[in-house]
C-alpha cells in the first residue's frame, strides 16, 4: 500500500478534500484538530519529512499548509487546515513531532498572529523584540507606519 492509500485509510472520512495536482503533488484537507495526529502519522508511520509550513490570510480566517516530502518517491503531500476567525487564531504545534517546526511556527506566529498551542518557545525570531503587539505584517489589513501617518492626516 502506498502513502496516499495509507493516509486515506488512516483518516478516511476526516479528509475534507483530496486533490492530486500531479503525480508528485497531493493536497489534502483535515480539520485543524487533526494536524498534530497527522504530523505524527506522516512522520512516524510513513517516514515523511516536514519540508516547510506556510500560512495565508483569508477573508474568514487563515489557511495553514504543512508540506511533507516523501524523499523515496519524490511526492509532496501538502496538508491543509483552516483556522476560522481572526481574533484569536490558534492551532496545535507540531514541534513535538518535528523539532525543526519550532522556527517556522515562530515565524508564522509573529508575522500572522497565529498561536501554536503547546509550542515551547513563542518569541520573536524575525521582528525586533519591541515590535508592537497585535501588529502582524503579513496580514492583509496591516498598515505600514508611513501609511498610518498619512491616514492620520485625513
Amino acid at each position: 500500500m502506498n502513502s496516499s492509500e495509507r493516509i486515506k485509510e488512516k483518516f478516511g472520512s476526516k479528509i475534507e478534500n483530496w486533490q492530486e495536482h500531479s503525480k508528485n503533488r497531493i493536497y489534502f484537507t483535515l480539520d485543524k484538530a487533526y494536524v498534530r495526529e497527522a504530523a505524527d502519522f506522516l512522520f512516524k508511520d510513513l517516514g515523511l519529512r516536514l519540508a516547510t509550513a506556510t500560512a495565508s490570510d483569508l477573508p474568514a480566517g487563515f489557511e495553514m499548509i504543512y508540506h511533507y516530502s516523501d524523499d523515496k518517491t519524490g511526492v509532496i503531500y501538502s496538508l491543509r487546515a483552516f483556522i476560522k476567525g481572526k481574533e484569536s487564531p490558534e492551532i496545535d504545534s507540531i514541534s513535538t513531532v518535528f523539532k525543526a517546526a519550532e522556527w517556522i511556527e515562530r515565524e508564522i506566529w509573529e508575522l500572522f498572529g497565529i498561536n501554536f498551542k503547546n509550542h515551547p518557545d513563542l518569541r520573536h525570531l524575525l521582528l525586533v523584540d519591541d515590535w508592537p503587539e497585535n501588529e502582524y505584517p503579513m496580514r492583509k489589513n496591516y498598515k505600514k507606519p508611513h501609511e498610518k501617518k498619512e491616514q492620520d492626516k485625513c
